[in-house]
Formats: structure tokens, C-alpha cells, sequence
């Protein structure tokens, strides 16, 4: 049962390990001019600020034997890499997307999509010098997922979420296979720890959702039930479009991962972060739960869209309120054009 947040005290393990910087002053939180992303939790402890807190929180999850069987090295998260190819397919863009495309959901990934490198894409510190960015996305078991908090007792909506980062690395790794075979460089990229690239941000913009209240994404099939990785490439590739279906207008009024959040860390209103107004949740707040509950999930779990088969019926929703929105509008300007004659 969920803590009531006026009851909820974060354990003083975690907070002993906070460092003395706030982790929403690394994120940019409040700052008005556009930078890169500084490196954060999931980066090795040596390039960011958080590095004791991350070391305490992992060992504090591998106490369970379900969670360290699916995050560890061992895991199966796909094959070695391959040599490039000295011949080169030579074939149109839109031949060798589709070729992708097909060769990814055939490969256990669920979502794909494609968009052009940008330098918000890439971490304080790090070069990504290929020209496209592939995001992948898995989906998860949401019979898993709702029994989050995970514990000790019930660990499986944390052992739900190493699952699928193992599955979408495996995709990862066999597409960039796949690219070598066809002689184009190619990285795969996979969670939970992070490298170079901000796979958020690019995702965004191929396509694969929009930016949700809690601070992840909401695609129009899965809503927030899945995982992220990636390949960049200089593989000659046809792009996607951003997604727009309503859901920025839908987390506008909901308030359902706001209100059964333990820690309070969501928030109504959007906040400037790097230059961009956005949805953002407090990490100092959401962090101490997160190490607590095993990587907690409560407000993926608790989203409207999350729900198997409502994430489409839902953006349905919000475009036919769009498009009703925007009749009613029509009138209102052709009246006020007639008084001005």
C-alpha cells in the first residue's frame, strides 16, 4: 500500500549518501539559458556528482536475488559485435530504413524510430559523431508493472523493468550488427547506464511519444509501459515526425501520478529546465523512494495510458476534442471579422 506523503520519511541511507549538490542543480532545474545535459545518476561515478548515491542504491536492489539476476553483466542483453563490412549495400534511404524498421520489430523491439543527430542529444563531455539516432522501444508486462512499488517481498515490477532493459539492449546490439553487415558504422546504446547519449530528447522527436507529467514518455500505443534503446549511425536513413496526440493536453488536467506519487516529487505545473518549460520531477525527492521501493514505477504503473489497449482509445480522445476545440474557435474569429467590417 502506498505511504500517505505527509507519513513518507526517506530512509537515512539514502539520504546519508545525497551529495551536497541538489541533483535538480545538475539537471538544470530553474536555469533560463539552453545548455547540454550534464552526466547524472546513471553515468560512471567518476564523471558525475551522484556517484555514492548510485553505488548505494544498486547494492541496496542487489540485496534482492531476483534483481541481481537481471542486472548484471551476465544477463543476456544481446550478441558481440561484429566487424564492418568492406562492402558497402548500396541502396536508397527509404530502402534501407524500411529495411530497419523490419529487421528491428522482427528482433524483439516493439516501437522504432529515426531522427537526425542534435546537440542536445549528447551528455556534458561526450562526442556522438554519427549523423542519425535509431530509438528503439520494448514494451513491458504492465501484470508486472501495477504490482509496483516493487520490495523485497514482491520484487517483480523492479525485476519487470531490468527484464525489458536487457531485452532492448539485445535489439540494439543486433540491429548494429545488422548495420555492420551492410558496411555503415554504427553504436548501439542501452540502459540503465548511461553513456553519451540522451535517448529522451531524441525519442521525442522520432516519434516514439510526448513527454509526460511523470517525467517519461506516453506513446500512443503503449502509453508509458516500455523501455528505450538506441543505435546512431551515418547509414543514409528516412526520418520520423514528433508525435502529437493529445497527451500534453491530457497530463494538463490529470492529476493521478501527482496525487499517489509517496514522495511528492511530480508536480502540476511545468518548469523551466536548460531553457525549455517542461514537465520535470524533483529528483532529490523522487530518488531516496526510488532507492527504497527498487526503482519504485508507482507513476508509469498508475498513468491512464499505461493501461493495455486505452493508450489509443485515449489519443482518439484528445484529437476528436482538438479538432472539436478548433470548430468552435472558427465561428468565434468569422463573427469578430464581420464587427470589424
Amino acid at each position: 500500500m502506498k505511504k500517505r506523503a505527509a507519513d513518507y520519511k526517506p530512509m537515512s541511507l539514502f539520504l546519508d549518501a545525497m551529495p551536497a549538490v541538489s541533483g535538480n542543480s545538475v539537471n538544470g532545474l530553474g536555469e533560463t539559458e539552453y545548455r547540454a545535459p550534464s552526466p547524472f545518476f546513471w553515468h560512471p561515478p567518476a564523471r558525475q556528482t551522484h556517484g555514492e548515491l548510485q553505488e548505494v542504491v544498486v547494492n541496496y536492489h542487489r540485496r534482492s536475488a531476483e534483481m541481481r539476476a537481471v542486472f548484471t553483466p551476465a544477463a543476456d542483453r544481446g550478441p558481440d559485435p561484429v566487424e564492418i563490412s568492406e562492402v558497402v549495400v548500396n541502396k536508397s534511404a527509404e530502402q534501407l530504413t524500411e529495411m530497419i524498421k523490419t529487421f528491428v520489430l522482427d528482433n524483439e523491439g516493439d516501437l522504432i524510430g529515426i531522427t537526425p543527430m542534435r546537440p542536445e542529444y549528447v551528455y556534458e563531455g561526450y562526442k556522438v559523431e554519427h549523423k542519425n539516432v535509431i530509438i528503439i522501444g520494448v514494451s513491458m508486462d504492465y501484470d508486472k508493472l501495477k504490482q509496483a512499488p516493487a520490495s523485497f517481498e514482491n520484487p517483480a515490477a523492479g525485476v519487470e523493468v531490468g527484464k525489458q532493459y536487457n531485452r532492448a539492449a539485445r535489439v540494439s546490439r543486433r540491429l548494429y550488427n545488422f548495420i555492420s553487415k551492410q558496411g555503415y558504422v554504427a553504436k548501439a546504446w542501452a540502459g540503465p547506464y548511461a553513456s553519451g547519449l540522451s535517448m529522451m530528447p531524441a525519442a521525442i522527436a522520432a516519434g516514439l511519444g510526448e513527454l509526460g507529467k511523470h517525467g517519461s514518455l506516453i506513446n500512443q500505443q503503449y502509453g508509458s509501459s516500455f523501455r528505450l534503446s538506441a543505435v546512431t549511425t551515418d547509414m543514409p536513413l528516412k526520418y520520423d515526425q514528433p508525435a502529437d496526440f493529445g497527451a500534453e493536453d491530457f497530463c494538463l488536467v490529470c492529476q493521478v501520478c501527482t496525487n499517489l506519487c509517496p514522495p511528492e516529487a511530480i508536480s502540476n505545473d511545468k518548469q523551466m529546465v536548460r531553457g525549455v518549460e517542461k514537465w520535470y520531477v524533483d529528483f532529490d525527492k523522487c530518488i531516496p523512494y526510488f532507492g527504497e521501493t527498487l526503482a519504485c514505477g508507482i507513476c508509469v504503473a498508475v498513468c491512464p495510458w499505461s493501461k493495455p489497449g486505452t493508450a489509443p482509445r485515449l489519443a482518439e480522445k484528445m484529437l476528436r476534442r482538438r479538432v472539436r476545440k478548433a470548430e468552435k474557435a472558427e465561428p468565434t474569429a468569422l463573427s469578430t471579422s464581420v464587427k470589424i467590417k
